[in-house]
């Protein structure tokens, strides 16, 4: 268990660290847990150094981030994949960890957009949101089944999931991690921003050819948004329909995956079915047995 970004402290990961430990996971807490450097998690050498040792270390199965925040974009270009591509294990994480599934979705591995330390925190341990990452952890295959929603889209597809944070997705543009959306169901979820900023993103990774040829989409929870004086005039579900209205591929709104609850586990990098159906909504992983 790490920190590569925003500061966290050690007295709040003690729930998480204990869950796991519970779960019969052995748990090394990384230096960076409890480090801070004023919004960090240490500098940005701790932070890296932490990171790179955790990718090097054939023995580790999986490295847990305790929080997002902010931080891996000023460290991603330092890290060394080498010896991780040998010896792969799971990234667990969500928000500004989204950084890092992109860099292993381009590298061609999985991994786990998932709920991180707090989650297990105020009796979240017996949540949907921190149970889902038992069942993934412990090798059950993703099936989720869901509430329809008026402005969903029907369709089924197969096809590779991909996505995060739609902050990080737009911030990654242009760059070597940029997300290659092309024939992929694209999830993406947010917190704290503007509603004319989420129009902006949409519109960002519009020009970006990156909603043009998706295969689905699913639209996640948006918690905590924030209006301007002059009100948008559009909630977040109105902004994304209007921006994916001239195509025609499934697309799917409250999908479980947000800042707040539920955030249930997904895998990233790997194909499902999706099922947007007028009574329900199904996202079925993908098994070498089926």
């Amino acid at each position: 268990m790490l920190c590569p970004s925003g500061y966290f402290p050690l007295q709040k990961a003690e729930t998480c660290i204990q869950t796991l430990q519970q779960w019969g996971y052995v748990v090394q807490v990384g230096k960076t847990i409890g480090l801070q450097n004023h919004y960090f998690a240490g500098t940005d050498e701790e932070r890296l150094h932490d990171l790179q040792q955790a990718l090097n270390d054939p023995h580790i199965q999986a490295i847990f981030c305790a929080r997002g925040g902010y931080g891996l974009s000023r460290i991603i270009d330092q890290l060394d994949f080498t010896a991780f591509i040998q010896h792969p294990k799971w990234v667990i994480g969500f928000s500004d960890i989204t950084i890092l599934h992109a860099r292993l979705q381009r590298l061609g591995f999985p991994s786990l957009h998932a709920p991180m330390a707090n989650a297990f925190n105020d009796g979240g341990v017996e949540g949907a949101s921190v149970q889902s990452l038992k069942a993934v952890l412990s090798g059950q295959p993703i099936h989720y089944c869901l509430a329809p929603h008026a402005f969903n889209r029907l369709g089924n597809v197969t096809a590779p999931l991909v996505g995060g944070n739609l902050t990080i997705i737009a911030h990654l543009i242009g760059s070597a991690d940029s997300i290659d959306t092309t024939n992929k169901i694209l999830v993406m979820e947010d917190v704290g921003e503007y509603l004319y900023n989420v129009d902006r993103m949409l519109i960002q990774l519009k020009r970006a050819g990156m909603l043009q040829n998706l295969a689905g989409l699913l639209v996640g929870g948006f918690t905590d948004m924030k209006d301007t004086t002059i009100p948008f005039g559009k909630t977040v579900e109105e902004i994304v329909r209007e921006h994916v209205a001239e195509y025609n591929y499934p697309v799917a709104f409250h999908f479980p995956v947000s800042h707040g609850e539920p955030n249930l586990a997904v895998k990233l990098g790997v194909s499902y079915h999706l099922s947007v159906c007028e009574n329900e909504v199904v996202l079925k992983e993908i098994t070498e047995s089926m």
